[in-house]
């Protein structure tokens, strides 16, 4: 049964109950993200019949602490074998059903770092646990009706989000408003299939079907469909974010754009040429959408064997970047090397970036040899100046510049865009088949396909295999 241990094989879905994980193996797992000498508490959670019976193996409370529901315990975690203490902690108990999978759930809130938490897991395995599978845990909380899947993502979107706005999508999908929007969409269309399905065993018994009504009914449906599509753009941005790369000749003022981007001295800036060998990162959020910004080695002929490593990675980036970011020399203007780095990006999504501008003398023109049409920012690194403007013909150029929180509730991820795509084209096609004056079981064929496909998204209607590959994509421990 692959990752769904102790089941018979039954999933979520209107056909059937789903039998409570607990009858399966109790799971352990490390829940926060752990580092030597980083991080002051450090959680290891098991869920599952035997959590209970673990813990209290393991676990000694002075005193008369009551072992009740919802309560933290003060003690130690102590070997059973040796009665050797390994850690001072606490003991959160959460029993069944009021836990996030609806098993009996326990932590062990330890010290942080790398040693107390790998020991005290340790000794849950010896005691019978077995390691939890990457979200087995948010598995186990969709199996028994705690989530559904559309919420179950939202975590993976939540734990995974690097700006304000990713997360306030996430939350919205924890929360269930996209969850409610599917099932909206997919209750009418199973009206209308029951309509039709009526209409097809007793069509002696009862009046003829209101075409007009189905056709609006479906109409309001595909619409929503395609509100709901129209976020998935919005919603891979602000998961992956964007990577671009500053690229251009030695001297232009890379470095200093960067540093000033990014409000802090991440690059060595110097009059040299060829003083960055190599690629300098740094993670920005703009509009709400991560950015991992690249600094390159200024592209040039050289002959230093270092530099033309350097060379080769920042061409390597600039192909492999969403956005570059063609920075000039305002008071050099448009050389015959921007010419011939220009020619070597133009295929990308590009920005032209006329840097010091400061420099140039009062009254004296941009040079005229710059390619027209281009999107054009005109700034001044070293004096902090145009970055905000550079900002803004970012999210213009990636058409995200509508981004914000009062308009984007939620978004939808590629899995579920990909179910959405599914049920418009089985919309459409029932659209079709009314037009076409087909028989009504032509009718039925196409909007149980949209009716499965929305189901899809929210675990109305999953396969293992679909479970096995949403969930392998979570954390350990979560």
């Amino acid at each position: 049964m692959g990752r769904i241990n102790g089941i018979d094989g039954a999933l979520p879905g209107p056909a059937g109950v789903v039998p409570p994980v607990a009858q399966g193996e109790t799971i352990a797992a490390i829940a926060t993200a752990i580092a030597p000498q980083q991080g002051s508490v450090g959680i290891v959670r098991l869920s599952g019949a035997e959590a209970v019976a673990i813990a209290r193996a393991l676990f000694y409370s002075p005193g008369r602490q009551r072992w009740e529901s919802h309560r933290i315990l003060y003690g130690h975690v102590r070997d059973p074998r040796t009665g050797q203490s390994v850690d001072e902690a606490l003991l959160l108990l959460m029993l069944a059903p009021r836990s996030y999978t609806r098993e009996d759930v326990v932590e062990f809130h330890c010290h942080g770092g790398l040693m107390a938490v790998q020991q005290v897991l340790g000794l849950c395995l010896s005691q019978g646990a077995r390691l939890a599978e990457p979200g087995e845990f948010t598995l186990r909380a969709f199996l028994n009706g705690r989530l559904d899947l559309t919420q179950a993502e939202g975590v993976a979107d939540l734990v995974a989000a690097q700006s304000t706005l990713a997360a306030k999508t996430a939350l919205a999908g924890v929360q269930g408003k996209l969850t409610g929007a599917i099932r909206q969409l997919r209750s009418t269309c199973l009206d209308v299939l029951a309509e039709v399905e009526a209409r097809i065993d007793f069509e002696d018994d009862l009046p003829p079907l209101d075409e007009g009504a189905v056709r609006s009914q479906l109409a309001t449906v595909l619409a929503e469909v395609e509100r709901l599509l129209a976020t998935a753009e919005s919603g891979e941005l602000l998961r992956t974010g964007l990577k671009v790369a500053i690229v251009g000749r030695p001297n232009v003022g890379k470095s200093s754009l960067l540093n000033a981007w990014s409000r802090c001295d991440r690059a060595i800036v110097t009059d040299l040429p060829g003083t960055t060998r190599d690629v300098v990162e740094s993670q920005l959020v703009v509009g709400g959408i991560p950015i991992q910004v690249l600094d390159t080695a200024g592209i040039r002929e050289a002959s230093d064997p270092v530099e033309q490593i350097g060379i080769a990675r920042s061409r390597q980036v600039a192909q492999g970047a969403d956005l570059v970011l063609l920075t000039i020399d305002a008071a050099a203007g448009w050389t015959e090397a921007d010419q011939r780095l220009y020619a070597s990006v133009r295929e990308s999504s590009l920005i032209l970036v006329i840097n010091k501008v400061d420099l140039l003398a009062d009254g004296a023109a941009i040079d005229s040899a710059i390619p027209r049409g281009l999107p054009t920012v005109h700034t001044a690194a070293a004096q902090q100046q145009g970055i905000d403007a550079l900002e803004q013909a970012i999210l213009k150029t990636i058409h995200a510049d509508h981004l914000t929180p009062s308009n984007l509730e939620f978004t939808v991820n590629q899995r579920q865009g990909a179910a959405l795509t599914q049920a418009r084209n089985a919309l459409v096609q029932v659209q079709q088949t009314i037009e076409q004056q087909l028989p009504l079981d032509f009718w039925t064929i196409d909007l149980r396909s949209a009716i499965a496909a929305l189901g899809s998204i929210t675990g109305d209607e999953i396969t293992e295999s679909m479970l096995d590959e949403i969930f392998s994509r979570f954390c350990i421990g979560k």
